[in-house]
């Protein structure tokens, strides 16, 4: 008889398979989602044995996973939101081998729950021979707040040149100058030029600024290290995150981020205003790029729009944070894009200094 449940959170699962969380997050991370209507797990476990899982989804919807005696995702059910404060099973789909018939889904329902109201979903154990108890104590058993979001980390070093150590063995930074990027509207954009669309934007005075390369030189390459237009003069006073709009760094767990992201193995600092060829991008920046010799490009301005400077993006494809650099009274004094080829030394020894973005 269960008659007490550990609870911990996690993001999704997806295929993964075993006890544990592979991503655990805090609980408090896991009720800002929650509130901000966004997806993450509950794992309920007694023992140290997984019971049962719970998915929240977007719209009102919840999956549970029920595990088998040997820690197994055995069997998997659907529920879709009944009315205001109800969830009504839709599927229940057996996930062991040998039996794949659909399972009724009759009688299966439950109070919607608020957030930590996981009792709910402790009836449907039983399914699994996990027979609960008419009281069931929850115990929270998640990892600790931790250091937050992934933090702007020695920034200014990634632009100074010098010997490195990398985890491929001892590289050089250089630094390369990409040429003057022209800004018309008053906004700067940086995303994949082969995917424009909701880009980050920054703020800034319209005018001619330099972009400048860190480029960390191996044996038999260069890579793009990160990528810095300045605006001022000035000292940068504080780093942020670049962040759009509808973005909460209060939402992002452990050295996590939101990053620019990457299909075409390319980023691009250009004015909110350019326009993209995409017929012409094969010809005009992915081949002309090289590892060897050319690290960036330039697409011209033409009569109405502004010039466009794009540059491989370290090792490829991925996700990578944008951290725009204030002046002591706030202005944009320069925006970073780190490929993060290489740890920072403070970032090797601080917890937050690592993670993908979540989305």
């Amino acid at each position: 008889m269960i008659d007490r449940l550990d609870v911990s959170y996690g993001d999704m699962w997806g295929s993964h398979e075993g006890p544990t969380h592979p991503d655990p997050i805090p609980s408090a991370l896991a009720a800002r989602r929650h509130a901000a209507g966004m997806s993450y797990a509950v794992l309920l476990s007694s023992r140290e044995r997984p019971l049962g899982m719970v998915e929240r989804w977007p719209r009102g919807r919840w999956r549970v996973y029920l595990f088998d005696d040997a820690s197994r995702r055995a069997q998997m059910i659907d529920f879709e939101p009944f009315g205001t404060d109800r969830l009504l099973a839709s599927r229940n789909t057996p996930l062991t081998e040998g039996d794949r018939e659909t399972l009724t889904v009759e009688g299966l329902s439950c109070p919607a729950p608020d957030f930590g109201d996981w009792q709910v979903f402790a009836p449907f154990l039983a399914q699994q021979g996990h027979e609960p108890a008419v009281t069931v104590v929850l115990n929270d058993v998640s990892v600790h707040e931790g250091a937050g979001p992934l933090r702007p980390t020695n920034i200014e070093r990634l632009f100074v040149p010098g010997p490195r150590d990398t985890p491929d063995g001892p590289a050089v930074v250089e630094l390369g100058d990409a040429g003057p990027l022209r800004i018309t509207s008053g906004r700067l954009a940086v995303s994949d030029p082969g995917w424009v669309a909701g880009p980050r934007t920054v703020a800034v005075p319209p005018g001619e600024y330099p972009v400048t390369l860190s480029l960390l030189r191996a044996t038999h390459e260069i890579r793009v290290a990160a990528a810095k237009v300045t605006f001022s003069d000035a000292p940068t006073h504080a780093w942020e995150m670049t962040l759009r709009p509808d973005e909460d760094p209060e939402l992002l767990g452990e050295g996590e981020f939101y990053g620019v992201g990457v299909d075409t193995g390319t980023v691009a600092f250009m004015d909110a205003t350019r326009t993209v060829d995409e017929e012409g991008l094969d010809e005009d920046v992915f081949l002309p790029l090289s590892s060897v010799d050319r690290p960036s490009v330039e697409l011209p301005g033409t009569e109405t729009e502004p010039n466009l400077i794009a540059f491989s993006a370290g090792w490829g494809d991925g996700s990578y944070p944008v951290w725009t650099g204030r002046t002591e009274d706030g202005q944009a004094a320069c925006v970073v894009v780190d490929f993060r080829l290489y740890p920072a030394d403070q970032e090797m020894e601080t917890p937050g200094g690592t993670g993908p973005s979540p989305a």
